[in-house]
């Protein structure tokens, strides 16, 4: 058995992952306006420290996770988001569970967990911002799936979802595909994967989002 299903069956959310760093971030400033960032590898991979990078002098909270899908993130929500007490969590997931990551999962089932993280969320005065998933022809380590239908079909639902919640929609899909309905190759180097020119794309989309919830302008 691989390390990766051990740690499935030993600790299926990870929360072994980040419990040292949540129990070591101290509560925010009154005025400090937080943002925790839940998601798989896009959001791992998004160097939010990096010097004179956007994100690099604001207090965003890097929580993802490379290969998780939105039921491993449900069970980690409550430790990795609603703990830190941010002001808003922007929730980036999906495209795992097309892939199968954790299993054979129906549209419906992703959409219902992608509902249950938001009304966490909400429950405990935190406001949403939901992202579209990113474009994909293809999943490079699980071929021949047709992921950009479904693709296509959840982001549907969740800009329609967001807007009767009153939740702010991030659409990366529209900004960053090609006409294959997919990510194009001077956007990542994969297919799936976004290289710093595709982080470029994103990075002011979701921090229009997140002002439009602070009052911030730029």
């Amino acid at each position: 058995m691989s390390k990766h299903d051990v740690q499935l069956l030993t600790d299926f959310p990870w929360l072994e992952r980040f419990k040292e760093a949540d129990l070591k971030l101290v509560p925010p400033a009154a005025s400090e306006e937080r943002v925790v960032f839940m998601g798989y590898s896009i959001t791992e991979g998004w160097n939010f420290d990096a010097p004179g990078g956007v994100f690099s002098a604001k207090p965003y909270i890097n929580r993802g996770i490379s290969g998780q899908t939105t039921p491993q993130m449900v069970l980690r929500f409550h430790q990795d988001v609603i703990a830190l007490q941010p002001k808003v969590v922007v929730i980036l997931a999906g495209t795992n569970d097309i892939a199968g990551n954790t299993g054979p999962m129906t549209l419906e089932e992703t959409e219902a967990n992608l509902a249950a993280m938001a009304e966490m969320a909400t429950q405990n005065h935190i406001r949403v911002v939901l992202c579209s998933i990113l474009p994909a022809y293809d999943y490079p380590w699980q071929p021949g799936l047709t992921p950009a239908p479904k693709i296509d079909a959840i982001n549907a639902w969740m800009q329609k979802y967001a807007a009767e919640h009153k939740y702010v929609y991030v659409d990366y899909h529209s900004a960053m595909k090609d006409a294959r309905d997919g990510l194009p190759p001077n956007l990542s180097h994969d297919g799936v994967h976004p290289t710093e020119a595709g982080y470029e794309v994103m990075a002011p989309l979701v921090m229009a989002a997140i002002d439009s919830l602070t009052g911030h302008k730029h």
